[in-house]
């Protein structure tokens, strides 16, 4: 038969058609879909277990429930030429359904989505030995999953129970499938029309004062040193990306000395020591050299008294600082 070729087309277009702009899944979406399933019969029908190929329409009445129809025609299914004897002939065969699914999960793309259905079916089987054409209506009740690739393109797969309201008989089928969905919405919203309401005055925007925010960098160094501590390489970062974040902001790094010394040496050491810090902010932060200026003021300007160790080392210092308005 043609029709296993004609379903490899259809897959193919349904893969092809997923490249197509996406459209949403949920309420008022429609599925169609393409299958191929086993179907497995119970020995006293006198007929082979066989495929099942076919297709399904399926309108979504909610997010998550979709009422489905399907048709599918059998292929390699065969009836015995007497009834518990030997020997078997082909046989065509049909079956129609209409089902009802319900879906778990969210819908989406990348959205693994199970189900549970029920439903019934009408199945005609032709040319069989035991009474000629054989016709059944069935109560099917199933669960499965399906696999989202995008919002329009899926896979399924799920195993149905389909038990006879004509003869008692209960026979089941398992399968996959691949389909489109098309159009829906995930969160439907009801539309409104009122009357327009008279137009209010616009209020007088408040404009919110600026908040003016601070970094303050204090450096200490070694008596008689002028090279920056591994300890102070963060906070000097610090001071960078502040100045990074509010680029027109310009600092001065001011550099200070204890009273040891003489009053030129001590100009020529602080110097060197805002020096050394504009160029950790400059070349190794990468704040413009434009926008930090480096001066010296020797021992002119202490902090702490300088009679004592502990009041010298907090003198030996660079200090910056840096204001900004921040709305």
């Amino acid at each position: 038969m043609k029709l296993k070729n004609t379903l490899g087309v259809v897959i193919g277009s349904l893969v092809a058609a997923s490249s197509m702009s996406v459209l949403a899944q949920g309420q008022g979406a429609v599925e169609v879909e393409a299958f191929g399933k086993r179907s497995f019969t119970e020995s006293n029908r006198d007929v082979t277990n066989g495929n099942l190929f076919g297709g399904s329409v399926g309108y979504y009445l909610t997010d998550d429930v979709s009422l489905n129809l399907s048709h599918g025609v059998y292929e390699s299914i065969e009836a015995d030429l007497v009834p518990g004897g030997s020997g078997e002939k082909d046989i065509d065969g049909t079956l129609s359904t209409v089902e009802a699914l319900y879906h778990f999960g969210t819908p989406g793309a990348q959205s693994l989505r199970p189900y549970v259905s029920a439903g019934f079916g009408h199945q005609q089987l032709d040319n069989t030995a035991a009474r000629g054409q054989d016709k059944t209506t069935f109560a099917i009740a199933g669960a499965g999953v399906k696999y989202y690739f995008s919002e329009m393109f899926f896979a399924k797969a799920g195993v149905d129970v389909l038990h006879s309201l004509d003869t008692e008989n209960t026979e089941w089928q398992a399968g996959v499938g691949v389909g489109l969905n098309f159009g829906g919405s995930t969160k439907p919203v009801a539309q409104v029309v009122e009357a327009a309401p008279e137009p209010m005055p616009e209020p007088t925007p408040v404009e919110e004062p600026a908040q003016v925010v601070r970094v303050e960098l204090d450096v200490k160094f070694d008596f008689d040193k002028a090279q920056v501590k591994e300890e102070s390489y963060g906070d000097i970062k610090n001071l960078a990306d502040f100045m990074k974040q509010y680029p027109q902001t310009t600092t001065t790094v001011e550099g200070h000395t204890d009273s040891v010394g003489s009053d030129a040496y001590n100009q020529g050491l602080s110097e060197k020591r805002a020096n050394a810090v504009r160029d950790v902010l400059v070349n190794q932060y990468g704040v413009e050299g434009e926008r930090v200026n480096a001066a010296g003021y020797g021992e002119a300007q202490p902090v702490a008294d300088n009679a004592t160790d502990s009041g010298r080392a907090v003198n030996r210092r660079v200090e910056a600082e840096v204001e900004a308005q921040a709305q």
